[in-house]
């Protein structure tokens, strides 16, 4: 009598951990201050602090050769160095933008290609100011599966490019600067090390408060003859958002990991706007040094915003090996993401 074997199923692989091997960041030289805003809009340098907390933000210089994926190229580049690797080790580039400059090739591409990458796989990740959150909970899954074993991460976001520098857009151009951030994630024996807690969410329905029209049909209903290719922001919206989600996305991320507030050593979080970060502050009681801000210096980078601040961290010696870092970010879509490591 034949038949076939009974099957058997193979056993699980080995629970890989990930870190954090480097970081980097490319912050452009070229700076827009409030009183550089003052000559081109109604506006005052007392009137932006107060209700941003910022005092200059930085903006790409197309003359010197710079852009979104050059200056990712030169964060991951920095990523790299840090974490003493070669770009040919890299097996997947993902970037996390809005300010892809083609839609073909995407900005990893280009960015795989100028670092030497390789034949590493190379992907684009658009959840706007989110997507340095999404793009590393992703790498980091796929390498907790035994998928890859190094992935490069990248957030940039040139939006100086997309400002209405004029009184029209002034609550919007206020905002918002450039720079791009990268880390290094790798595979791990320490099964303890990476993503403890996650949450990843989104509401289409409300896209409509955050936006940049590309044509014509883009545009809600109610907002034709604004101009194309410049971002528009309902703030009032975007800001009760961002208030309630990120206390909320905190609380959350804290509940799946059976965790307080007082466990978390870093938040590292998206730089909106100061007195959002000052109301996550003082609804969970935490010290300052214990949610880094460094919105007066840069402004609003969107992608580039997370992973900025935690190389500034690291790079301080305040984010340290076994802490448990809470990164936490929000913007359109609309949507908002946390990923709680243990470094």
């Amino acid at each position: 009598m034949t038949g076939r074997a009974a099957s058997v199923r193979p056993p699980d692989p080995p629970r890989r951990g990930v870190r954090i091997a480097g970081t980097g960041m490319l912050l452009p030289e070229d700076r827009i201050t409030n009183a550089d805003l003052e000559k081109l809009m109604e506006t005052t340098d007392e009137w932006i602090l107060q209700r941003t907390g910022i005092r200059e933000r930085r903006r790409v210089n197309p003359a010197k050769g710079e852009s979104c994926w050059t200056i990712s190229a030169q964060a991951l580049r920095g990523a790299l160095a840090d974490a003493k690797m070669d770009a040919a080790d890299l097996d997947l580039v993902i970037v996390a933008t809005v300010s892809t400059e083609q839609a073909c090739p995407s900005t990893a591409c280009r960015v795989a290609g100028e670092i030497g990458a390789g034949a590493a796989g190379a992907v684009d990740m658009n959840a706007a100011c989110c997507g340095f959150v999404y793009a590393t909970n992703v790498a980091h899954d796929l390498i907790r599966a035994g998928s890859y074993r190094n992935i490069g991460v990248v957030g940039c976001d040139t939006l100086s490019e997309v400002m209405d520098y004029s009184t029209e857009g002034r609550g919007t151009a206020i905002l918002f600067g450039d720079a791009a951030g990268a880390a290094v994630l790798r595979a791990t024996d320490d099964p303890s090390r990476g993503i403890i807690a996650q949450a990843m969410h989104s509401d289409g329905t409300s896209w409509r408060h955050l936006y940049i029209p590309r044509r014509a049909r883009d545009f809600p209903a109610g907002a034709e003859g604004k101009k194309l290719g410049v971002m528009y922001m309902n703030g009032r919206e975007v800001f009760k958002f961002a208030v309630t989600k990120f206390c909320d996305l905190i609380a959350q991320t804290l509940d799946r990991a059976g965790l307080t507030p007082d466990d978390v050593d870093h938040y590292v979080c998206h730089q909106s706007n100061a007195r959002i970060l000052e109301s996550a502050r003082e609804r969970f009681g935490l010290p300052q040094e214990k949610l880094y801000v460094n919105i007066d210096r840069v402004g609003n980078t969107s992608s580039g915003s997370v992973p900025v601040c935690l190389h500034e961290l690291r790079s301080a010696g305040r984010i340290r090996e076994g802490q448990l870092v809470m990164l936490v970010a929000f913007g359109g879509g609309l949507t908002w993401a946390s990923g709680l490591w243990r470094m």
